[in-house]
């Protein structure tokens, strides 16, 4: 399970498919000019997210 985490306060979050209840797993984006975002998407194909928020930044996972 992807597991995203703060680098300013430490609080960590770990997310599931609403639809199927499968952990979320990470994985990159690459957008049409080339820049990439990191995501964590369902390994069913039911869709994908952008890292979640915290302290305004970005949390990161480490693939």
């Amino acid at each position: 399970m992807a597991t995203y985490e703060c680098n300013k306060c430490g609080m960590a979050v770990n997310a599931s498919c609403a639809k199927c209840d499968a952990p979320l797993v990470n994985d990159i984006l690459t957008k049409e000019d080339g820049t990439t975002v990191q995501v964590s998407k369902c390994p069913n194909d039911h869709g994908k997210i952008k890292s979640p928020l915290c302290c305004g930044q970005d949390m990161t996972c480490s693939l």
